[in-house]
C-alpha cells in the first residue's frame, strides 16, 4: 500500500492555486460571502498559510478578479474567418460560457468587486483597481471588434456604436443572471442582431457609416444572423 505524500508547492504555484480555488468558490456564491477559512479549507492548507501568500482578503480577491478579467477578455478573441455575423455569434457564445460558469464572480467584477472592508472602511484603491480591470476588458473587446471591421481609426459614430454595444452586452448578461428568464441561445443571437441594428441606425444618418455597413453586409451568407434580422424587419414593415 502506497501512502500519499503532499507535494510542497513553490510560492507562485501556491498563489495560483489559491486564486483558482477562490474563483471556483466565487462561481457558486458572491465573493463577499466567501471567507478566507473556506478558501483555506478548499486548498487544503491552514488559514495563517493563506495570509503568508496574500497579505489579506482584499489582495486575494483582487488577484482572483484580475485572472477572471483576463479570462473574460480572451473570450472576445476570434479568428478573422467567415462572416462578421458568424464571428460575433461565436464570441457571444464564449462570453456567455463565462457568464454561465462564473455568475457571481462576473457580477462582482462588473459591479465593482466584492464588498471587502479594510479597517472597517471600503478600500478606494480596491474600487479603482477593479474599475481598471473592467475597463481593460472593455478596451480589449472594443479593439477586437474594430479589427474585425478592418478599421484602425474609427470615426466618432462608429466608436459610439461599438462602445454602446459592449455596454449592452454587459447589462444584458447581468439581467440574464437575475433569474435566467430568457433562453441563453436566444440572447446570444439577439445581441448580434443588436450590433447590426445599432450600426444600421447610425448608417441611416451618416454616409461613412453607410459605406462601412454595406461593406460588412456584402459577405453575409443567406443563413447568417444579419440576413435573418433583415428578413424579419422587412416582414415586420410589410
Amino acid at each position: 500500500m502506497t501512502t500519499g505524500v503532499r507535494r510542497r508547492m513553490g510560492v507562485e504555484e501556491r498563489r495560483q492555486q489559491l486564486i483558482g480555488v477562490a474563483l471556483e468558490l466565487f462561481a457558486r456564491r458572491s465573493p463577499d460571502e466567501v471567507s478566507i477559512d473556506e478558501i483555506a479549507s478548499a486548498a487544503g492548507i491552514s488559514r495563517p498559510l493563506v495570509y503568508h501568500y496574500f497579505p489579506g482578503k482584499l489582495s486575494l480577491y483582487e488577484a482572483a478578479l484580475k485572472r477572471a478579467a483576463q479570462d473574460l477578455a480572451s473570450r472576445f478573441e476570434e479568428p478573422h474567418e467567415g462572416s462578421l455575423g458568424g464571428r460575433l455569434l461565436r464570441v457571444m457564445r464564449r462570453f456567455f460560457d463565462f457568464v454561465d460558469q462564473h455568475g457571481p464572480g462576473f457580477s462582482a467584477l462588473m459591479r465593482g468587486g466584492p464588498a471587502v472592508s479594510v479597517g472597517g472602511a471600503h478600500s478606494m484603491s480596491h474600487v479603482s483597481a477593479t474599475n481598471a480591470l473592467v475597463d481593460s476588458v472593455r478596451q480589449v473587446a472594443y479593439e477586437q471588434i474594430l479589427s474585425h471591421l478592418r478599421v484602425e481609426n474609427p470615426p466618432a459614430r462608429l466608436e459610439m456604436v461599438v462602445r454602446s454595444w459592449i455596454s449592452l452586452v454587459e447589462s444584458t448578461a447581468l439581467l440574464w443572471l437575475d433569474g435566467r428568464r430568457v433562453p441563453r441561445a436566444e440572447l446570444e443571437v439577439k445581441l448580434v442582431h443588436d450590433f447590426a441594428a445599432l450600426a444600421a441606425v447610425s448608417a441611416a444618418f451618416d454616409e461613412e457609416m453607410t459605406a462601412l455597413l454595406r461593406t460588412l453586409l456584402k459577405d453575409e451568407p443567406n443563413d447568417g444572423p444579419f440576413t435573418d434580422l433583415a428578413t424579419r424587419l422587412i416582414a415586420l414593415a410589410s
